[in-house]
């Protein structure tokens, strides 16, 4: 069995979509990124990868690789889970935090598990998430980033 983690984080813009997870969620700013800058979706990459003992995300997805530019980051896991599959390895679970002041987790939580769970192949119990602010500080706590913290299981 490997463990991994991942860490990622974005700014938030005007006249970008939010995506988490895969999910668009409705809000008035996006993340800024060179893909759809899925700011979950890149720590589950590197938690996976880190799992796997395959590097990180800059190595196979390099931003300044214009192929990538716009990408869905669902591609991206794809691309991950290719790589886990050939070390023979697969995911036991993930569990997974977002840090954002706004919009709030809750009302999108299981749509965000069952997309994550979809994309791993697996059943969406195996998928925890967990949304937490920063209370105020920092750029986060001021609305101005998000980030998101990955772990996951490899057998």
């Amino acid at each position: 069995m490997r463990v991994g983690m991942g860490f990622d984080i974005h700014r938030l813009v005007p006249d970008r979509p939010l995506v988490l997870g895969g999910v668009k969620i409705p809000s008035p700013k996006g993340l800024q990124g060179h893909s759809d800058a899925d700011v979950l979706l890149h720590a589950l990459c590197d938690a996976l990868l880190g799992a796997a003992g395959a590097g990180d995300m800059g190595t196979y997805f390099p931003d300044t690789d214009p192929k990538w530019k716009g990408v869905a980051s669902g591609r991206f896991v794809e691309k991950c889970m290719e790589l886990v599959s050939r070390a023979k390895m697969r995911v036991v679970n993930a569990d997974l935090i977002v840090v954002a002041e706004e919009p709030k987790l809750a009302p999108h939580r299981r749509a965000i598990q069952e997309s994550v769970a979809g994309t791993l192949g697996l059943d969406s119990r195996r998928v925890n998430l967990k949304g937490k602010t920063m209370e105020g500080l920092g750029p986060i706590g001021q609305g101005e980033a998000i980030a998101a913290y990955a772990v996951v299981l490899l057998e």
